[in-house]
């Protein structure tokens, strides 16, 4: 059945809404899958907080018309599904390399983020970044070290004093 010019309509304002406020954009193909196999890709999607959505090329590109994901217009070939990221960058790319590792069908073909068009490769770079939380905790793990090591080196002066003052005496001893 065919859609209506509202309908229409509706999807690319939706898809314009969604890209507007998006961090990055995943776009892979999903031939051959089962509607079983979308489903519980839409359903992962919503715990990575990633919008997918399946629209025609046509509209896709009314939608990415003025938005930064502009410049991915020209990618828009074949049946593609499309991840926007709402949360963070890497929620879509990570989303798509996961579900494609189980899923062979599932095949990355572009991503956008910050006007630019990025290839497979490093659509997959984007996935293996750590999240915000991860990068903050290797952070201050990176600027805890040195206090840490100032402190038991402190800590140790005043025990090598005792030892050496011990040493010291246990040789006066033996000498006498």
């Amino acid at each position: 059945m065919a859609r209506t010019r509202e309908e229409k309509e509706a999807i690319v304002q939706e898809v314009t809404q969604v890209a507007a406020r998006a961090h990055s954009l995943v776009a892979a193909e999903y031939r051959g899958m089962s509607v079983t196999e979308l489903t519980r890709l839409r359903r992962q999607a919503r715990d990575y907080g990633v919008y997918v959505r399946v629209v025609k090329n046509n509209l896709a590109k009314r939608a990415l018309d003025g938005t930064d994901y502009a410049c991915a217009q020209e990618r828009l070939i074949g049946p593609l599904l499309l991840g926007f990221s709402e949360e963070q960058p890497m929620d879509g790319p990570r989303l798509f390399r996961d579900f494609g590792k189980e899923n062979e069908l599932l095949e990355l073909k572009f991503g956008a983020m910050d006007g630019a068009v990025l290839e497979v490769a490093e659509v997959r770079k984007l996935a293996d970044l750590p999240t915000r939380d991860e990068a903050l905790a290797q952070l201050m793990a990176v600027m805890r070290a040195p206090i840490e090591k100032m402190v038991r080196m402190t800590a140790d002066i005043p025990g090598k004093l005792v030892r050496t003052m011990a040493a010291h005496r246990d040789r006066q001893q033996a000498a006498s």
